[in-house]
């Protein structure tokens, strides 16, 4: 199998999803869980996701699909659909599957899932937290990770913006 081969064979949906999830309940592996548009991938995003991943033995990134991006966020986003950041975020060394959702929030992805931690970045409260209920009644944690300062997509948007007009 090639590199680009095994970086797509990360990105689940479905049947595969299913059966990894067997596959790593069955090694005991500890399951971990992020979310988010991930439009821009930049420095704080692998600090907050390297970290999450060493929270347990697989990471799986709910990623939210264009047209959730694009009700979150305004009509200019996402700036990269997404099979270019499904793509970006599986071929991180430390990422065991990406997984894209409709849904504004994660939560019936969670369901399906029900990780043993549930991870959100430092501008979330553990109450706005989809699915923090079900990982909780299941017996498992939400961690909260302070985000690096001076990382943000959507200023990263506003000096590209800005920089034309200058």
């Amino acid at each position: 199998m090639s590199t680009l081969e095994n970086i797509k064979s990360k990105i689940l949906s479905g049947e595969s999803l299913e059966h990894q999830l067997n596959r790593w309940r069955f090694f005991k592996n500890k399951i971990v869980f992020t979310n988010g548009c991930f439009d821009l991938l930049h420095a704080g995003h692998i600090d907050y996701l390297s970290k999450a991943a060493g929270m347990g033995d697989a990471l799986i990134i709910g990623l939210n699909s264009d047209d959730s991006v694009n009700r979150l966020k305004g009509k200019n986003r996402p700036i990269n659909n997404q099979e270019q950041r499904s793509l970006i975020l599986a071929s991180l060394g430390f990422v065991s599957a990406v997984v894209l959702f409709e849904e504004d929030t994660p939560y019936n992805l969670i369901l399906k899932i029900k990780p043993q931690v549930l991870v959100k970045g430092g501008d979330y409260k553990p109450q706005q937290i989809a699915g923090a209920d079900v990982v909780l009644a299941n017996g498992g944690e939400v961690k909260i990770i302070e985000l690096l300062p001076g990382y943000s997509t959507t200023d990263i948007e506003m000096r590209i913006l800005n920089a034309g007009n200058s």
